[in-house]
């Protein structure tokens, strides 16, 4: 059962518990599922003839791949916030230690002359 109920500026819910706007990864995961259900449920059809069977192979097409692509979006977006937590912590180490001793773009290079010559 899937119902749209739009209150206070809400969206898309489905089954009336997961509201797929709000909720990362869900509108793909879904819409991976679906083509995942009609994949997989026509190619058994095709190949047996079988409408039941084949109803039970496209649903479960449509959990594994919603439930693949749920978890693989969920996981780079994990390892998207991780680099941007690393980023954010050097830049705000380099206002910290600019123009400071403890600048590591301040530092001697080996190859370049210690004095003048």
């Amino acid at each position: 059962q899937v119902e749209e109920k739009h209150q206070n500026g809400g969206g898309f819910k489905l089954l009336g518990i997961l509201d797929v706007q709000r909720t990362p990864c869900a509108r793909d995961a879904i819409l991976h599922g679906a083509g995942g259900s009609v994949a997989a449920g026509m190619l058994f059809f095709l190949s047996t003839s079988r409408v039941r069977r084949s109803f039970d192979v496209g649903f479960a097409g449509f959990m594994l791949t919603t439930l693949g692509s749920w978890f693989y979006c969920r996981r780079n977006n994990a390892k998207l916030r991780v680099q941007q937590r690393v980023i954010q912590e050097g830049i705000r180490n380099k206002v910290v230690y600019e123009g400071t001793s403890l600048d590591p773009t301040n530092r001697p290079r080996a190859d370049a002359p210690s004095g003048p010559s």
